[in-house]
């Protein structure tokens, strides 16, 4: 064939080569830290991978819908769109779904709905026993309800709940003595460690353990493995490391598998049922439609992932009650990726890319060890109970908050790129912002607190960047200042001086000095005089850390601002100091 030509032109390239001519372009560089991507779940991402390195898998020949389904639990593609519905009148909350349905959801999932008796459920599922069904937080009387309901009449479409066996393992058993088959009675709630901290393998290895204690707890009740494998739902919520977010999936199901075949169920009992959510935590109030493209890259993780239902959140959701704009946006990031970029004709269009089996065995792995350590400590319940899993998730929660404090883990709009003319003091609705956990909050409280005083003075903090002597530094440093102060939302100005006068001479609250290490003693020592002699207190700080840190202080310079420095900490104090206060 002509292919086998044209791959003659290409002799194979070794490693040992490969290896030699990165060397060579790092010229002496450090491999490591120059190249290899330490990541929070502990893995270290080389910079490229090599059939080599998949070898030893065993995973590998396995179609999508086999044992051990890392490739997805059905053999064709496809993913239901789930629409949250937040009505709480059951007529209402109908209406709504109907209206999403009519709009493109292929499932719904109530979130807030009341229930008292069978006449509300009815009224609730009016028109809908061609819709799966999704009752978010059902208590027992609702869990009866539906049971009843559904062993009266066979709905043809399945009806699913959030409720957590582990609450009431006792209600759980008797629930399943007496199931109908439509219903899909429990959720292990997966998201609720991601949204707390949860590293991804933090994330399968918790979600496994409390799963395992369920199926565990069934057993001895005398339910069958089969009966309490059916009964669960996965729910995970999807973030923004997109590759790690896709393998979680996949090396979920790959641990489940294993698990139930350990405890003796069959190779069709060992798929998993998962849906998976958008992130609560990265989204933003300050440029909120950035939140649209974050939930985009997550519901294609989900979707690659081989998730059965996904539901992606209205891009203003963490700061008001979603209008009807909003939820279409959501809805038809979906039906896009579907009906447009056709994401639903393949299943697991990853498989095979060196990169991604290398992450989903890492995950699987490591969150079976997980899984296992919690095992040997009493269970999952034990060590919930005792705090160990709240101790492991603040620990990653630190982390995770510190890589967003010191702006290595950028938010786009938020610690990085600020959009210094955006106001979103009176779009916020308060008692939203502390519903959930976010990654930003610091930041946009720190802006918020910038609005308030200026809605009060009716005058925004004025920053000016002086820019002076070495072209290539002035320029890089006023740019890190720009964008450090407009975290903040301060008003900013940047300008080139070619004097200590001219710089004595600018309107300003704040004077940050952008130019070279070199340069800044002798500056800072004919400015502060001369801003002295004008009879002005404007605050001088540095752009950098050099070695004459001590001598400028002396000279009076306030501060320094660079890349180790403590945003928060530094933005809350010169807030402080120039009038900006709760």
């Amino acid at each position: 064939m002509a292919t086998d030509h044209l791959l003659h032109e290409f002799p194979p390239v070794s490693t040992q080569a490969w290896e030699e001519v990165i060397l060579k372009d790092l010229k002496g560089a450090d491999y490591a830290k120059k190249l290899v991507w330490q990541t929070d779940e502990g893995l270290a991402v080389k910079p490229y991978y090599r059939a080599e390195d998949i070898a030893a898998l065993q995973y590998l020949d396995a179609a999508p819908g086999e044992f051990p389904f890392v490739r997805g639990a059905h053999a064709m593609a496809d993913w239901r769109i789930r629409e949250e519905i937040d009505a709480i009148d059951p007529e209402e909350a109908n209406r709504a779904a109907l209206s999403a349905v009519a709009a493109g959801a292929e499932e719904i999932a109530f979130c807030n709905v009341t229930i008292e008796n069978a006449s509300d459920l009815g009224l609730l599922l009016a028109n809908m026993s061609q819709i799966p069904v999704h009752f978010q937080s059902p208590d027992e009387h609702v869990i009866r309800l539906l049971m009843k309901r559904l062993a009266e009449r066979r709905e043809p479409s399945p009806v699913s709940t959030g409720f957590d066996p582990l609450a009431n393992l006792d209600f759980a058993a008797e629930v399943l003595r007496n199931v109908p088959v439509a219903l899909v009675p429990f959720t292990i709630h997966g998201e609720e460690f991601e949204e707390s901290g949860a590293t991804a393998v933090e994330e399968v290895g918790f979600t496994l353990a409390a799963a395992v204690e369920f199926i565990a707890a069934m057993q001895s009740r005398g339910i069958e493995v089969g009966r309490a494998a059916d009964s669960i739902t996965f729910s995970f919520s999807t973030g923004a490391n997109y590759f790690f977010q896709i393998a979680k999936l996949r090396a979920f199901r790959m641990v489940w598998a294993q698990a139930i075949e350990s405890f003796g169920g069959t190779r069709e009992d060992a798929k998993a049922r998962i849906h998976a959510r958008t992130s609560r935590w990265n989204k933003t109030i300050y440029d909120p439609h950035v939140n649209i493209l974050r939930a985009t890259t997550e519901a294609m993780s989900a979707i690659f992932g081989g998730a059965d239902s996904i539901s992606v959140a209205p891009f203003d959701e963490c700061y008001r009650s979603p209008d009807d704009a909003s939820r279409r946006l959501a809805r038809n990031t979906q039906i896009l990726l579907k009906q447009e970029a056709l994401l639903s004709r393949v299943a697991d269009p990853g498989a095979g890319s060196y990169c991604i089996e290398i992450v989903t065995d890492f995950i699987a792995r490591e969150g079976w060890k997980q899984m296992q350590v919690i095992e040997a400590a009493g269970g999952f319940q034990k060590a919930n109970s005792d705090g160990k899993i709240a101790q492991a998730l603040e620990q990653s929660q630190k982390s995770r908050d510190k890589a967003v404090l010191s702006r290595r883990r950028v938010f786009t709009g938020t610690n990085q790129y600020a959009n210094l003319s955006e106001r979103a003091l009176d779009r916020v609705d308060f008692s939203r912002l502390t519903d959930v956990r976010r990654g930003t909050e610091a930041y946009e409280l720190l802006r918020l607190r910038t609005e308030r005083h200026a809605a009060l003075t009716g005058k925004i903090p004025r920053v000016m960047l002086a820019e002076f002597g070495d072209v290539k530094m002035r320029s890089a440093r006023s740019n890190f200042a720009a964008n450090f102060f407009a975290c903040a939302g301060f008003d900013i100005a940047t300008q080139r001086f070619d004097s200590a006068d001219e710089i004595a001479a600018c309107d300003a609250d704040l004077i940050v000095l952008c130019s070279s290490d070199a340069e800044y003693l002798a500056l800072a020592t004919e400015l502060m005089p001369k801003l002295n002699a004008r009879g002005r207190s404007t605050p001088v700080l540095v752009a950098g850390n050099p070695e004459t840190t001590e001598q400028l202080k002396a000279a009076g310079i306030a501060d320094f601002v660079h890349v180790r420095s403590n945003p928060i900490e530094l933005l809350a104090k010169w807030q402080n100091n120039l009038g900006v206060k709760d």
